[in-house]
């Protein structure tokens, strides 16, 4: 058992990437870590990692080992996994990561209210922008915005669509008007997200082509979907988002939808999780309920 230990806590120090963040994730000290390391390596009778003051690498004995330990380790969780999906009860630390905004409205409320059924379940929830290695962060599940890229080493399943709207505050549409249609649209003053180059322009279907791209007049460039919004509210101009965002802004009457008959752009909202031949049962409860609770979000 005492090997079994050993062997989890190499899996772990590879995985993360070093002794340091090894022992964060198996509430360790980095020295208890290093030990364990050193234990196996004096039983083995050779050297597992390359160490610097900056950095431990694999060596090759190291990289050989390791693969067998990973399937080892694999093997048990996904008897564990098996194990587990016949009880009724889900239980286990969930860690999962989620777009800032997105995540904070609309996944986390749906997932915090699984506690309430699920005592023995347990939440970890991160709120970045970035794309996270899932398996080198050691996160169960992904909530991720927009086109996936083809991963062979994550599984995904479309949870919902998201819809952008076209709107501004009353009073900026008193003063300035209201574009008609799309060719009106870059005479007006626009809000626009900046945090890469060329996503300034606003992008709506076309009825001959897969997308039309127009750029309205803007002053103000902004990275982050929060900032735009409160901008629109104050009266600087046209902001696009998704509706999940200005609903409750519109059924108050603080902003007003324009361009109505133009069909708006959609996009596709995905849980992702590391792959795997049997999933965790704590993985799909979150994954169903998410697809079942976000599109009263999102539609």
């Amino acid at each position: 058992m005492e090997q079994l230990k050993d062997v989890s806590v190499f899996v772990e120090a590879v995985d993360a990437g070093g002794f340091s963040a090894a022992s964060k994730r198996l509430n360790l000290t980095r020295s208890a870590v290093a030990k364990t390391i050193g234990r196996m390596e004096e039983r083995l009778g050779v050297r597992l990692f390359h160490r610097t003051t900056r950095s431990q690498n694999l060596t090759e004995e190291g990289r050989f080992f390791y693969e067998r330990c990973q399937r080892a380790v694999e093997e048990i969780r996904l008897g564990e996994a098996e194990l587990e999906s016949g009880r009724r009860e889900v239980r286990g630390k969930l860690k999962v990561s989620m777009p800032v905004i997105f995540g904070r409205q609309c996944v986390a409320p749906v997932l915090i209210r699984l506690l309430e059924d699920h005592p023995g379940l347990e939440l970890d929830l991160s709120f970045s922008d970035r794309v996270v290695d899932l398996r080198a962060n050691g996160f169960d599940l992904a909530v991720r915005n927009g086109r996936l890229k083809d991963d062979a080493e994550t599984m995904a399943r479309r949870i919902a669509f998201q819809h952008l709207m076209v709107c501004a505050s009353p009073a900026h549409l008193e003063r300035y008007g209201e574009p008609q249609n799309l060719e009106e649209l870059p005479k007006f003053e626009g809000i626009v997200y900046g945090k890469q180059a060329g996503q300034e322009a606003w992008i709506f279907p076309a009825p001959d082509d897969p997308w039309r791209m127009v750029l309205p007049r803007s002053r103000l460039r902004l990275d982050d979907l929060e900032a735009i919004l409160n901008a629109g509210l104050e009266g600087q101009g046209l902001v696009r988002l998704p509706c999940w965002m200005v609903r409750d802004h519109i059924a108050s009457g603080r902003l007003k939808q324009v361009l109505k008959s133009v069909p708006s752009i959609s996009f596709e909202t995905h849980a992702v999780w590391p792959r795997s031949p049997v999933m965790l049962p704590k993985v799909r409860l979150a994954i169903d309920t998410l697809a079942r609770e976000i599109p009263r979000f999102t539609e």
